[in-house]
């Protein structure tokens, strides 16, 4: 073998050596500082287009769900005959479902002509429809309760009145003297309906309105009469209508009515019902023309975080608010 021949041969074995190694530890730590440098900002990308649209979803629902809670309010409203004002809230507030609740305050009560499809019946084969008095009251309400969120809720109540009828399956009802449909059919539990007998103006009238807290039934034993007396609790709660409301008591922007007088009223703002000094969801109330203008301001933030939830200038968009002006489409009215 001739000294070209063998050196050809060595340098082939050589580059077989070198074609099987890989790389070397320099050449992967370069390519690692490179993939690092290249990938870092991407992911930090990603993350920040991931807040941002969080963000926006939250403040969109917060949009959409005020927005819808208070067509529903306005719905209810046009349904009013009577909306009390702040004086008449004040007047009838311990006739209103937990009184000396701290945690809610009451900013819409009205009474309502509610429609009730397909309740009268006649001859037992065909039905029909009519009208019912109901009572309605919406509650802003803040407390701890680890069903909802920590900002605050809206929450409506109701109770109406029963489906009277003269036909001969109809049903008594427990403290009530007439007949009504059947036991579906029953006042809602502690109705009583606005009285209009003696004299007086309808807002006194109305502001003098008191719940069924009993009654009595006598019954004869042995011969002998037995009056016992039943006392009557409300047995509905209200129902959540929107949570994630804002929940700031001081430096929010303020409760102002152009018109009406604002409720809930400030007989509600002592030190011990910090709701009432929240001006979330408030109402400018005209009594003599039925009329209601309703504010509300949602917490979006909530949605976001557990923390530093209260109203801030600098993030106002993360409160969006709304408002409604709203004429009942009926009126109570005496001799």
């Amino acid at each position: 073998m001739n000294p070209i021949q063998f050196l050809l041969g060595i340098q082939i074995k050589r580059n077989k050596l070198l074609s099987q190694g890989g790389f070397t530890l320099i050449e992967l730590l370069i390519g690692m500082v490179i993939a690092v440098l290249v990938i870092t900002p991407l992911l930090g990308f990603m993350i920040n287009i991931l807040n941002s649209d969080r963000q926006e979803q939250a403040k969109s629902t917060s949009e959409q769900e005020i927005q819808t809670a208070l067509d529903y309010i306005a719905r209810d409203l046009q349904q009013a005959v009577y909306i009390y004002d702040a004086t008449g809230i004040d007047a009838i507030k311990t006739q209103l479902p937990s009184p000396t609740a701290t945690d809610r305050v009451p900013v819409l009560v009205f009474w309502k002509r509610e429609f009730i499809g397909q309740a009268l019946t006649a001859a037992d084969t065909n039905k029909d429809d009519t009208f019912v008095y109901s009572l309605v009251a919406y509650y802003l309400i803040k407390d701890t309760s680890s069903t909802w969120s920590q900002a605050a809720r809206i929450a409506r109540w109701q109770i109406r009145d029963g489906v009277l009828s003269t036909d001969a399956s109809a049903v008594t009802c427990n403290g009530y003297s007439g007949k009504y449909v059947n036991s579906s059919y029953c006042p809602g539990s502690g109705f009583a309906p606005f009285n209009f007998d003696g004299a007086g103006t309808i807002e006194q009238k109305m502001n003098n309105w008191t719940r069924l807290s009993s009654y009595t039934t006598t019954t004869n034993v042995n011969g002998t009469p037995t009056t016992t007396t039943t006392n009557v609790s409300y047995s509905n709660d209200p129902i959540v209508l929107l949570d994630y409301i804002d929940q700031t008591t001081t430096g929010a922007p303020s409760a102002t009515c152009s018109t009406g007088t604002k409720v809930p009223p400030a007989s509600f703002v002592n030190a011990n019902n910090a709701t009432s000094n929240m001006t979330s969801f408030y109402a400018c109330v005209d009594r003599a023309n039925t009329t209601a203008q309703v504010f509300i301001r949602g917490n979006a933030l909530a949605r976001l975080q557990s923390t530093n939830l209260a109203y801030n200038a600098s993030k106002k968009n993360y409160f969006p608010s709304v408002n409604m002006r709203v004429q009942g489409r009926g009126f109570l009215f005496t001799k």
